[in-house]
């Protein structure tokens, strides 16, 4: 892990497209703003971690016989 000190109105560039600048800093809480492009998906760690929490969970919600009822519903 590469770990940069930066300052307010200060930034740094990641590739050739993607730039991170610190926007403010107030009571220990860092607001960045990032410029991409559309096609770079930029998604927080804590919701990515939800999602795969959820989609294990709703995995584990159904039997052997549903995922052999969905495989017979496919193959039609």
């Amino acid at each position: 892990m590469l770990v940069l000190a930066r300052k307010l109105d200060e930034s740094i560039t990641v590739g050739d497209n993607i730039s991170i600048k610190i926007i403010s800093i107030d009571k220990g809480v860092v607001k960045l703003g990032i410029d991409a492009p559309r096609d770079i998906s930029i998604v927080r760690n804590e919701l990515l971690e939800d999602v795969k929490d959820s989609n294990i969970a709703a995995s584990k919600e159904h039997s052997q016989d549903d995922l052999n009822l969905l495989s017979k519903i496919i193959k039609k």
